[in-house]
Formats: structure tokens, C-alpha cells, sequence
């Protein structure tokens, strides 16, 4: 049997093997679900299309959430992207597409929309997003369906070894753990091997550690919504600086490591509770009363 309990082991198989992490994602999943590999990657394919699905909602909507909170961002980046000359966006239209892909994945999510949660709900707009901008540059369906085991894998170890639950450790648990997953896929998509997969997870993770879950109100819209378009980007360059042959000073387990110990260090305030951080701020506390009547 194939299995791993962290990234190195991943990689090492990955290396000893010569194959694509990806292959060996789908060999474990194979293993515990006894299922056949068409069925597996077809399942995988079922998901990405849904991905799909909710982007293309996203970039277009104008509906509001049920707080109001939310709804328009993702349109409203998407037809800046497209802004030439003075106007250009500082990051280039694909960036923005991107930024504009990941928050309207999840303003789709507010509105009670199809998602994936990819690893979470709170952070369903990363992944896709980050795939979203590799298939605008030509990636084919086959490798974007083949990234996401890989992404997958990233998830998986980052769920055994620290959280993807902002609840149990802050947001860096989710928007950072779909970072490094989307960092991860990127790099594979281009190409990389599995050491500079690695690498990428690192450097996405290093960069995220400590951001707190703060929601406002209690719901997964503000700042968990614009969130997901930074981390989308902040995704996007891990990878182009791993592949660039950059590399983590930090190994990228005892980085995941360390996500674990800062996770457990913060306050209830910070993990989801709306107890702390903006969720506390004046503004967010006349929002609550506004909805709830407090």
C-alpha cells in the first residue's frame, strides 16, 4: 500500500517511483476506496466541473447575499481585468481574473450557491481559482483534473499534521491550507517536480501563518470573501517562485509544524468564535445588531 503522513514521504514516493504526485495520490486513494482509477478521476472530473460551474456564476453576479454583505465584487474585478493603458490593473489582467475567479466562488457560496469546499467552504474559491488561471493560459482538462489529486494530497497532509478548520486554528487553516494546495497544483501544471511542489506549499504556507478567523456577524462573508482573492494570489506566486528554483529556508513539514503550534496558540477569540479581531471592531458590531436585533 501507498501511504504518507507528511510531505517529504509524499515526495520521496513521488521521487523513488518516478511519478507526478498526482500518481500517487490516486494509487493510496485507490488502495482505501477499492476503486477503479477511471472511476476515481472521473469523480475528480465531476468536481472540477462544478468548480467551473461556480466561477462562471460568480464572475457574473449581481445578487446580494442574504446580509447584504456580499455580491458584485467578483463582476466588478472581473470587468476592471480587462482595463488597458493608464487603467490597467497593476497585477495584469490574469491576475486579476484570478482574484476576481476566487471571490466569486465564494460570494456564490453566500448566496447558498453549488460549491466545492476545497478544503472548506470559508476557502472554496482558492483552488478553482488557481486552475481557472492556468486553464485561461492553456492548461488541459486532463492536467487540471490531475492537479487537484494533488492538491488534494497537500490537503490531506496538512489536515493530519496541523487543521484546515478555521474553528481549531484560524484562517491560516483554511485559506491557508487552500493556498498551499493551489500553489502546489500550479507548479505541477507547469510542469515542476515534486520537490519544487513542495516548495511551493512552504513558501505559500510561511506567508499565511497566524492570519486569525475573524467573520463578521458570524457569517463566512466578510473578510472571508475578499480573502480568498488575495490568497488566490499570494497562491499564484509561491509557485512562480518555486519554479522560479527558490526554495524555503524552512523545510516544508516543519513549516506545516509550525502552522500547527501557531494554530493552537491563538485565542478562541481569533479561531471563528466572532469574538475577536474585526468581527469586534464598531462597524461589525452595528452590522450584528442590524441583522440580528441585538
Amino acid at each position: 500500500m501507498i501511504n504518507f503522513s507528511n510531505l517529504v514521504e509524499l515526495i520521496s514516493i513521488a521521487r523513488e517511483k518516478s511519478l507526478p504526485i498526482h500518481e500517487v495520490v490516486i494509487a493510496r486513494e485507490m488502495h482505501i476506496s477499492l476503486r477503479s482509477r477511471e472511476h476515481i478521476i472521473k469523480q475528480m472530473a465531476d468536481s472540477w466541473m462544478v468548480m467551473q460551474e461556480s466561477i462562471e456564476r460568480g464572475l457574473n453576479n449581481t445578487e446580494k447575499s442574504l446580509s447584504g454583505l456580499t455580491g458584485g465584487d467578483a463582476r466588478r474585478l472581473r470587468l476592471y481585468s480587462s482595463k488597458a493603458g493608464a487603467e490597467a490593473p497593476y497585477l495584469g489582467e490574469a491576475a486579476i481574473l484570478a482574484a476576481a475567479a476566487a471571490v466569486g466562488v465564494n460570494e456564490v457560496n453566500a448566496v447558498m450557491g453549488r460549491i466545492v469546499a476545497c478544503p472548506t467552504a470559508g476557502s472554496c474559491g482558492i483552488v478553482p481559482a488557481a486552475l481557472y488561471a492556468a486553464k485561461q493560459r492553456g492548461a488541459s482538462e486532463e492536467k487540471l483534473v490531475l492537479s487537484l489529486f494533488t492538491a488534494a494530497g497537500i490537503g490531506m497532509v496538512i489536515d493530519q499534521n496541523a487543521s484546515i478548520s478555521g474553528a481549531s486554528g484560524g484562517c491560516q487553516a483554511e485559506c491557508g491550507t487552500a493556498a498551499a494546495m493551489a500553489a502546489g497544483a500550479l507548479v505541477e501544471i507547469a510542469g515542476g517536480g515534486p520537490e519544487k511542489v513542495g516548495e511551493a506549499v512552504a513558501l505559500s504556507v510561511k506567508n499565511l501563518l497566524g492570519l486569525v478567523c475573524d467573520p463578521v456577524a458570524g457569517l463566512v462573508e466578510v473578510p472571508c470573501v475578499k480573502r480568498n482573492g488575495f490568497a488566490v494570489i499570494e497562491a499564484m506566486l509561491a509557485a512562480d517562485m518555486a519554479l522560479s528554483g527558490i526554495k524555503s529556508v524552512i523545510p516544508v513539514d516543519e513549516v506545516i509544524g509550525a502552522m500547527d503550534k501557531i494554530g493552537r496558540a491563538l485565542p478562541k477569540s481569533l479561531r471563528e468564535t466572532s469574538q475577536g479581531g474585526l468581527a469586534v471592531t464598531p462597524t461589525a458590531r452595528r452590522i450584528e445588531r442590524e441583522l440580528y436585533g441585538e
